[in-house]
């Protein structure tokens, strides 16, 4: 089940103009490069941002997100037919020979669950070609992130085109070891509008994920630091190997 934020088409249609600056995801396309991935898998692609520029730089891209209503928002966008947008998760592909795997904007925390995790990570692995890479990140849970997720901290305004005055903001709700709930509340200054969206993320440890990585037969290559996140966030690298 997708969050509301991302599942409720009002809400899904409020996701890119209120995240507006997509800095994060320029690294993941230089990792496309570097890797001369022809074929990308972008796992969670949500409203197909990631997508969308990995299709206007020449690459074939499929995106997968359990999420219709921002499946929809994609599918409108330019360019959207260059993509294969796939309603699901990593469990739910057809046959494909991937260069790379991605998780972007902590996608991966969002799998809270551990058996779909697991069947995440193997689902992502059957997509590769052998030799082919998963990248995906995840912050670092001893910056403990989630206690600045207030509404003192996080209030924002925004003024929507075609939807009008639009304010936001998070509060976590309950820890529970390393399950972080918070609720995200909008509120529509056009007809007064209130939608909340309830979300749970995983903050896994660094050593965690490698084992994680280790008993689904990958080949971790690299841990890396976001560049626009210093700090705060883990870039795993991992590698299907050959054979």
């Amino acid at each position: 089940m997708a969050d509301d934020c991302f599942a409720h088409p009002r809400l899904a249609a409020l996701y890119d103009p209120l995240d507006a600056d997509r800095g994060d995801l320029a690294p993941y396309l230089r990792i496309a490069r570097e890797f001369g991935a022809r074929q990308v898998l972008d796992i969670g692609c949500g409203t197909g941002v990631f997508a969308l520029l990995l299709a206007d730089h020449g690459l074939g891209v499929v995106g997968v997100d359990p999420a219709a209503a921002s499946l929809d928002v994609a599918r409108a966008k330019p360019g959207a037919a260059r993509v294969r947008w796939i309603e699901g998760d990593a469990t739910d592909l057809p046959p494909l020979r991937a260069d790379l795997a991605t998780m972007t904007a902590n996608v991966a925390q969002a799998i809270a669950d551990p058996g779909t995790w697991h069947a995440t990570l193997r689902g992502a692995r059957a997509a590769l070609r052998p030799g082919g890479h998963l990248v995906f990140e995840t912050r670092d849970p001893a910056r403990r992130a989630w206690e600045r997720w207030t509404r003192e901290h996080s209030y924002a305004h925004a003024d929507v085109p075609g939807v009008g005055g639009v304010e936001s903001w998070h509060e976590v709700t309950d820890v529970d070891g390393p399950l972080v709930s918070f609720r995200t509340t909008f509120v529509f200054a056009s007809d007064g509008a209130v939608l909340t969206s309830d979300s749970i993320l995983r903050f896994r440890e660094r050593e965690e994920v490698e084992a994680d990585l280790a008993d689904h037969g990958y080949v971790l290559e690299d841990v890396r630091d976001a560049p626009d996140r210093p700090g705060r966030e883990f870039v795993f690298v991992a590698r299907r190997p050959e054979g």
